[in-house]
């Protein structure tokens, strides 16, 4: 089996490596199209995908490569803000927990998913990546790299190359510190002033840090320094 490979169409990528796998169980493998119908994001969000001018890539780690699922959700936002920064040439920050801003618009998603395939334990990364979509509707938040940098890049050489860079970082066994160091330093908005919604209520706050389990801490004008898990609270920019 080739380490990855394109397929014309699927429902999700990630569902689709599943299937695979159940014939082989190579350490590292990745698929990828540029028409996924039923996309999805972390923690029940949707992806939806443009046909032929967005990516939908996704790769499989086995599990024993890491020692927590936290690490490979840090390591992977940091691997791919890493590889867009080099592509784009411009800021790319990460805008917690698995987002990936390109000059201001959220151009990607990651999904992280563990599996076991027979006797084997894996990590499954989804990766949504806006590359020549210019209409997004009423979603002014998003963006892609032609909208956000005005070059035209082809989806199917990023998709290559994206899977050699991953797998290349991933197997150089990255030290933890040094991830989370990486990842605090280009969280989206950190030491900026921002609009926060808690419980219905909307306060201003600023994000101070993530910390070694994946909790946002922000300090916020009327309730102070708090941590956050995913969906406990909502930036609002």
């Amino acid at each position: 089996m080739n380490e990855i490979f394109y397929i014309e169409q699927c429902s999700s990528t990630n569902d689709e490596i599943l299937r695979l796998l159940l014939h082989s169980f190579p350490e590292i493998f990745g698929i990828y199209t540029l028409n996924q119908t039923q996309g999805r994001g972390q923690y029940g969000n949707s992806w939806t995908n443009t046909e032929g001018r967005n990516l939908a890539f996704s790769m499989a780690l086995k599990s024993r490569l890491f020692s927590q699922d936290n690490f490979i959700n840090f390591c992977t936002a940091v691997f791919v803000r890493d590889f867009l920064a080099n592509l784009a040439d411009a800021e790319v920050k990460i805008k917690w927990p698995n987002d990936v801003i390109l000059n201001g618009k959220k151009v990607c998603g990651i999904l992280l998913e563990k599996k076991k395939i027979e006797n084997e334990t894996y990590y499954i990364i989804g990766i949504g990546l806006n590359i020549l979509q210019e209409d997004f509707g009423n979603l002014n938040k998003a963006g892609s790299l032609y909208t956000q940098t005005g070059k035209k890049f082809d989806p199917k050489e990023i998709a290559e190359q994206l899977f050699v860079f991953l797998k290349e970082a991933f197997l150089k066994q990255p030290d933890f510190n040094e991830i989370l160091n990486k990842f605090n330093r280009n969280l989206f908005r950190k030491n900026e002033i921002s609009v926060f919604e808690l419980n219905g209520l909307r306060q201003n706050g600023i994000i101070k840090n993530m910390d070694e389990s994946g909790f946002l801490w922000i300090e916020l004008e009327k309730d102070g320094l708090k941590k956050f898990f995913h969906k406990e609270i909502v930036m609002l920019y």
